[in-house]
């Protein structure tokens, strides 16, 4: 025998007698196709090993152990689970059973992070229960209760209830309109001192520069950006912007973009679009038409009845103008666009259960907005995958698929960055390890349709 062949078929017998020890618990996706969301590579028709929660073997030559659990992924594409970063949590007035329905709704559409935006103390505990998957919910990152200028009205009150939220242990403080500029510079300088980060809203009283400059974790909503595109000249009343600078539309500089870009870069400060509760809430789309589709049936009846009864009064009152909202709308998009191709970075977040935005189901809207106002396909994605990650300074811990990674991620049909449309339907869900086939995600959302019909 050629010794060139001997030295082939010794070293393929080799590779191929690979083995791995697994639990009794391991599961296995085989022959899939793995999207790198760093930079949209793929590898193909791999084995995704995962044990204990953890992705623990990425490899195409390791034997899978007999008995081990096979998930079929011949011809799929594998995605890190997403992160919705402007979430909401039920408290404990809607009850159990509404709290674990909202939890399964992020769930079944793939989301595996919640940064929750209004906290409880009951969340605390939920981000226990999670972690230690006593109960199915994606990973939970919670904020401390409402900061604004009636929770917090003074520069005692700041210092007293920035402490209190930092031993109690939530993740960060959750800004809200409406905080004087003396009280804000005591939240701020607190929370520097205990170590806990903020984000959220920009109150009038502060404007967007100093909410940058303060060091702010993200500004959601893009909110203060357009206020804070109006000239110096105009003599505005800072108060009278309207719904998130609608009313100063008109007065928007737009060569001030850039200095605004520049700053939230510099002092590395992540943006939340939430572009979908524009876009749904505050345009002129039709509120009968948005209340009839699809996913309004697993929202009680009577909170779609109120969001559409909401949105009819707000486009038939006297001040709303529809071709306001459309200058409106293309200043939100020029903004997106810029803070994402020279900003810190976007994050992925819609701001559900909110006006039209079904928890879950709301992502899909936010990601076309995001496209529609020029970001690419795989920005789209890395805004729900790793620069989650990286804003909570945990690479490496979820946010992609590699080895020693948490076992949290999508199985789809077709490649997302060819069509984004592709993560609307997924064929399961893994959440820290947690397998949801297609089977049991449709069941579940069949029993809380049935539940919200009665609400």
């Amino acid at each position: 025998m050629n010794k060139f062949l001997a030295l082939f078929i010794f070293i393929t017998a080799c590779t191929s007698a690979q083995t791995i020890d697994l639990s009794s618990e391991a599961k296995v996706v085989t022959n899939v196709n793995v999207i790198n969301v760093r930079d949209g590579s793929i590898l193909p028709a791999q084995n995704v090993f995962i044990d204990s929660g953890k992705i623990v073997k990425i490899s195409d030559q390791i034997s899978i152990p007999e008995g081990v659990e096979q998930i079929n992924g011949q011809d799929k594409f594998l995605v890190p689970g997403l992160a919705e970063m402007h979430a909401h949590i039920p408290s404990p007035q809607w009850g159990r059973s509404n709290l674990n329905e909202t939890l399964f709704l992020y769930l079944s559409n793939g989301i595996t992070t919640i940064r929750g935006m209004l906290g409880h103390p009951v969340h605390l505990e939920l981000k226990e229960q999670a972690l230690n998957n006593e109960i199915l919910s994606p990973r939970i990152f919670t904020s401390s209760p409402s900061v604004n200028g009636n929770s917090v009205k003074t520069v005692q009150e700041a210092r007293e209830k920035v402490t209190a939220h930092k031993e109690a242990g939530y993740d960060f403080l959750k800004m809200h309109p409406g905080i004087k500029l003396e009280v804000f510079n005591e939240i701020i300088k607190t929370a520097n001192e205990v170590g806990i980060p903020y984000a959220g809203h920009v109150s009038v009283d502060v404007g967007i520069r100093n909410a940058i400059e303060s060091g702010y974790a993200s500004v959601d909503h893009i909110d203060g950006f357009i206020e804070g595109l109006v000239p110096e000249d105009a003599n505005v009343d800072p108060s009278a912007n309207g719904f998130f600078g609608f009313d100063f539309t008109d007065l928007a500089d737009l060569e001030k973009i850039d200095e605004l870009v520049a700053l939230s870069k510099e002092n590395e400060v992540w943006i939340v679009p939430t572009q979908s509760l524009f876009e749904r809430w505050f345009s002129d789309l039709d509120a009968d038409s948005l209340g009839a589709t699809p996913e309004m049936q697993y929202m009680p009846k009577s909170t779609i009845e109120n969001w559409v009864k909401g949105k009819k009064g707000l486009v038939s009152s006297d001040r709303y103008d529809p071709e306001r909202w459309v200058r409106f709308d293309q200043i939100r998009k020029k903004l997106l666009f810029a803070l994402q191709q020279d900003g810190h970075g976007i994050l992925l977040g819609s701001d559900a259960p909110q006006i039209f935005n079904v928890p879950g189901f709301s992502i899909h809207h936010e990601i076309k907005g995001m496209l529609n106002a020029g970001i690419t396909p795989l920005q789209a994605l890395q805004a729900g995958t790793i620069n989650p990650a990286k804003f909570f300074d945990m690479e490496g811990q979820f946010g992609e698929i590699i080895e020693g990674a948490s076992a949290d991620f999508i199985l789809l049909k077709a490649n997302p960055l060819d069509n984004m449309e592709a993560l609307r339907s997924n064929d399961g869900v893994m959440v820290r390890g947690r397998w949801l086939s297609r089977g049991e995600i449709d069941a579940q959302l069949a029993k809380i349709a049935k539940n919200a019909a009665n609400q």
